[in-house]
Formats: structure tokens, C-alpha cells, sequence
């Protein structure tokens, strides 16, 4: 969840590196995962798709007990509500969910207005879609 990412674990994060456009989406979610290498793209074998990742710089250490370091990985299921506006995350948004546009090297992000639902995103209002009242 994003409430338990210590910012202290992102001190040593260079860049972010978005594998597609951030301002039509209202959310992505964030994990810390531990991978082999402080650079460069990370295979992702979970379920739905990988929208972005961290860098992190030379002075980042492995873990001593598996040689890995833990990097940030940005992602969305299917289920989301950039693929499914009316699903479930209509309104509200999953707990590790962030606003992209709040996100920096070093800088976890927070849920906005907008990640739990608020005003609609661009695309959202290009496709004629609007949220329904709570």
C-alpha cells in the first residue's frame, strides 16, 4: 500500500520512467518491488499492466540476505477505472493508488480529489463519460 512506503526507501530514486502518457489517468497504483538491477525496465509478471518505474542512482545498495534493491513500480489492473470508468473504482480508488501528477524521484505521492473520483479527467470527458453522484 502506498501509506506504508517509507519515503526514506525512495531516497536513492534518480527518475521516473512513464512507459505511457499520465494525464488522462486519474490514478496509478505504486509498489515498492525488489529487483535486480537499480536501472533499466523491469520484467513485470503480475497481473494487468506496468505504467511506469524508478531509477535509482549509483549510491543505492542492494539487500545483503537476495542482492536486490527496491525500486518503485507504477501499475494498473484491468478492473481500473481507465479501462473501466462505471466499474468498480468509479469512485474511490484502490489503497495503494496515488495521483501521478504528485509523484517525483524521492516523492511517494498522495490520493487527490481526483484519484478518489472528483472532477473527471480528460479523456473521461472526451469519451462523454461522467461519474456517477454519490
Amino acid at each position: 500500500m502506498s501509506a506504508l512506503i517509507d519515503p526514506a526507501e525512495l531516497a536513492h530514486e534518480t527518475d521516473l520512467i512513464w512507459l505511457e502518457g499520465t494525464t488522462t489517468l486519474d490514478y496509478v497504483r505504486q509498489s515498492l518491488d525488489r529487483l535486480t538491477t537499480r536501472r533499466g525496465r523491469p520484467a513485470y509478471h503480475h497481473y494487468g499492466r506496468m505504467v511506469g518505474y524508478a531509477i535509482l542512482g549509483p549510491d543505492a545498495k542492494a539487500s545483503r540476505a537476495s542482492g536486490t534493491f527496491r525500486r518503485r513500480v507504477f501499475w494498473l489492473l484491468p478492473h481500473d477505472r481507465d479501462e473501466q470508468p462505471d466499474g468498480l473504482y468509479a469512485t474511490g480508488a484502490p489503497s495503494e493508488a496515488i495521483d501521478p501528477r504528485t509523484v517525483a524521484p524521492g516523492v511517494k505521492g498522495y490520493k487527490t480529489e481526483r484519484t478518489e473520483g472528483g472532477p473527471a479527467s480528460p479523456a473521461m470527458l472526451e469519451l462523454g463519460t461522467t461519474l456517477p453522484k454519490c
